[in-house]
């Protein structure tokens, strides 16, 4: 009897131990949030603003200390293939080491690029094939980069995000095909998150197939502060229960334009120029050419015309 009972007692407490460590948070979290567009908050409007990464991070800043946030490895139009390129690159490697929680947005501009969408009559037209080709590109590029997480950030939860419906504003009878497309979609990050023993967090719900209030513009599939509201709050529901981001703690909309993040890169790169080496002077054209070096330090490229952001914040 005392035998069953200790065991029964060992049992409890393993139970509890997984628990625990199910639950754990990061303290200071350092949180780095990759991939594409709606890992760096673009809106309907084409601006960058408030995404669910900036929600997180304010999330986590009421409730816990947080040491670092960062959304230099977020690019809008990113596919699987461009972040598992960014993740190879070593100042990458050297700001993931840093890393405690890491999300993942990635797969959703390998499938929608071949989606042509009418908003003024609400159609959508796709190859399937093509699109079953795109899935399985992105489901060995989204193994590849969960592998590079891992040895670059040892000590990070991984959270790879799932994609809502994108197209509310759609006729019905034309959602039925490209919806069990994402839903393929989302079956794959599901798995390959799971063999990495990263954790999956699923946002389809959270939206449905008609959620205009959150995706309002029927030309665009990027959601409003709503919907990135929606997704942030099921992130925090893997990361805490409880946890969760109300309406009343929304920031005030304050979007930037491409254009002004360009320019204000710029303007920093023109008040803290490059000084040239001790006794050397700058070559013909060379100032100019440091100036634009600058500025495009954080682009994956020139055609990307989106600039991240990171924010260092105290430990507290």
């Amino acid at each position: 009897m005392k035998k069953t009972a200790a065991l029964l007692l060992a049992g409890t407490f393993a139970i509890s131990m997984v628990n625990t460590a199910a639950a754990e948070v990061k303290i200071p979290a350092a949180y780095i949030a990759l991939g594409d567009s709606l890992a760096a908050g673009q809106t309907p409007d084409s601006q960058i603003d408030t995404g669910y990464a900036d929600l997180i991070a304010q999330e986590l800043g009421r409730n816990q200390p947080v040491a670092l946030f960062s959304k230099d490895l977020a690019f809008p139009g990113f596919t699987t293939a461009d972040v598992l390129e960014r993740v190879e690159e070593e100042e990458t490697k050297e700001l993931l080491s840093s890393a405690n929680i890491i999300t993942l947005s990635a797969g959703a501009n390998d499938l929608l690029r071949l989606v042509q969408a009418n908003p003024a009559d609400g159609s959508l037209q796709f190859q399937r094939i093509q699109s079953d080709f795109a899935l399985n590109k992105a489901r060995k590029n989204i193994a590849d980069i969960l592998n590079r997480l891992n040895e670059a950030a040892p000590n990070a939860d991984v959270y790879v995000m799932g994609y809502y419906f994108a197209y509310p504003h759609a006729r019905e009878s034309q959602k039925e095909g490209i919806a069990e497309q994402l839903e393929i979609l989302n079956r794959i990050l599901e798995n390959e998150a799971e063999k990495a023993d990263a954790i999956f967090v699923s946002v389809d719900d959270a939206f449905g197939e008609n959620a205009t209030s959150k995706v309002p513009n029927p030309g665009d599939v990027h959601p409003n502060l709503e919907g990135y509201q929606a997704m942030a709050n099921e992130f925090l529901a893997e990361y805490r229960s409880g946890w969760t981001i109300e309406n009343r703690e929304l920031p005030q909309p304050n979007p930037v334009s491409f254009e002004e993040i360009l320019q204000g890169q710029e303007e920093q790169a023109d008040e803290n120029p490059q000084p040239a080496a001790e006794g050397e002077e700058p070559a013909e054209g060379e100032a100019e050419q440091t100036a634009d070096d600058q500025s495009a330090q954080l682009f994956p490229s020139i055609q990307s015309d989106y600039l991240a952001i990171r924010t260092i914040l105290p430990i507290v």
